[in-house]
């Protein structure tokens, strides 16, 4: 097994579903972005402070309390594509580019305020939850149990059965809320 999970394959929890291998902490790579979100911040970022590709990438684990990082195969494709947009301008000192933000990043910041908002609680949500600090791992655990038992059906989903699942996974949620 890949040396970033910990043993855990194989095991059968209390209630009798099999555990699966769980990533440690700061390893796994989710996408923690809704697409157009790493733009926006990206940009957002470089108009508080002109900086080079490898900056952002630090700055970002940095808002992630190192539980994420964003690749360079992320980053530099993006730089490249808001400098195609003429939303950026780039210098080139020692080897290195430098990101700067133009007029027309600064009117593309400006009409998007609300949408930066929404990026920035995302993060947040994501943060929180790579960080360990949202649900209990017992809780993933159940998630996992359910999400494997609704992809046992494999398609076959009668009327009735459709019915049955949603009344049972809305009034678990329901429970959930009413904290029952």
């Amino acid at each position: 097994m890949d040396g970033h999970y910990k043993e855990r394959q194989g095991e059968k929890s209390p209630d009798g579903f099999e555990r699966r291998a769980v990533r440690e902490r700061g390893i796994r790579s989710p996408r923690v972005f809704a697409p157009g979100d790493l733009k926006l911040l990206i940009l957002a970022m470089i108009a508080e402070q002109p900086c080079h590709g490898y900056d952002l990438i630090l700055q970002i684990e940095g808002l992630f309390e190192g539980a994420y990082s964003p690749s360079p195969g992320v980053i530099y494709p993006t730089l490249a594509h808001l400098e195609a947009g003429q939303l950026v301008d780039v210098s080139v000192h020692g080897g290195k580019k430098c990101y700067r933000i133009t007029d027309a990043g600064r009117f593309s910041l400006s009409q998007q305020t609300v949408a930066l908002n929404g990026v920035r609680m995302r993060m947040d949500v994501s943060r929180r939850s790579l960080c360990g600090q949202d649900r209990p791992a017992e809780i993933h655990q159940a998630i996992h149990n359910v999400r494997h038992a609704l992809q046992l059906h494999h398609g076959r989903w009668s009327p009735q059965e459709i019915q049955r699942v949603h009344n049972l996974l809305n009034n678990a949620a329901k429970a959930i809320v009413d904290g029952q």
